[in-house]
């Protein structure tokens, strides 16, 4: 009986749930920065570590909290914030790496490695895109909440999910990664087809968001159906275990 009404709270509160769940998820890797900047470094570590599979952690592909921009993209993005390639000199970190675009693969590993320093502040565990994402599932996890109230919300149609939620972030992201790729491969034919390019921190954010949200309006109206079913079904169920319950004779 207990375990039936933990399961018909969730079933009834989930997007409560949902909406908690996520936001600590996006909040820990807000959190990691903020670590290093008071000195717990052992934290942070745990922090940085434990969202490293999740994530490639790219210092030029993520914020910053604490220093003179909220980021540092590669000069080829073409992005009015300075480059990193002008504080890579002073990091020991890109000692080894290359600030030609092109030799992309010695600047990987550092870029990954290096969480910021002083001037420059202190990278989040997740990168601009992932942030974006997730911070906008919350917010459209709470603009849902209020929409449910007033009615049923139709779901995003499937065709449409692909076009507008998955269709710029795979058009930026791809081309991106295609471009990088076949010039460090040396496939010349294939690299002129895709120039090379970086993406840039506003568009990273913006094609998150747009994701972060298209999933929300996709999948939240037909977990609700689903799971405003189950509640309905276990409270019957629990109903109706009261009154058998009460229904028993007492032994005197």
């Amino acid at each position: 009986m207990i375990l039936n009404r933990i399961f018909y709270t969730l079933a009834r509160r989930w997007l409560l749930f949902m909406n908690l769940a996520v936001a600590v998820y996006v909040g820990l890797p807000m959190l990691a920065p903020v670590l290093l900047n008071a000195g717990l470094t052992g934290p942070a570590t745990l922090l940085y570590r434990a969202y490293s599979p999740m994530c490639h952690q790219l210092a030029s592909r993520s914020f910053f909290l604490f220093g003179e921009q909220i980021a540092y993209p590669r000069a080829i993005a073409g992005s009015s914030l300075r480059p990193i390639e002008d504080f890579m000199p002073g990091i020991p970190e890109f000692a080894a790496a290359s600030a030609d675009p092109a030799q992309w693969s010695s600047f990987l590993l550092p870029a990954r490695a290096f969480r910021g320093n002083e001037q420059m502040g202190y990278k989040m565990a997740l990168c601009q895109r992932d942030i974006s994402i997730y911070a906008s599932m919350v917010v459209g996890g709470l603009i849902y909440a209020v929409l449910r109230r007033r009615g049923p919300v139709r779901p995003m149609p499937f065709w449409l999910f692909v076009i507008v939620g998955l269709g710029p972030i795979a058009l930026d992201g791809f081309s991106q990664l295609f471009s990088q790729l076949f010039i460090g491969l040396g496939l010349d034919t294939l690299a002129q087809l895709v120039p090379l390019r970086e993406s840039s921190p506003l568009l990273r954010s913006l094609t998150g968001v747009i994701l972060g949200l298209s999933i929300v309006w996709l999948l939240y109206p037909r977990l609700d159906d689903q799971f405003t079913a189950t509640a309905d079904d276990m409270g019957r169920r629990l109903a109706a275990g009261v009154v058998a319950d009460g229904a028993l004779p007492v032994d005197n």
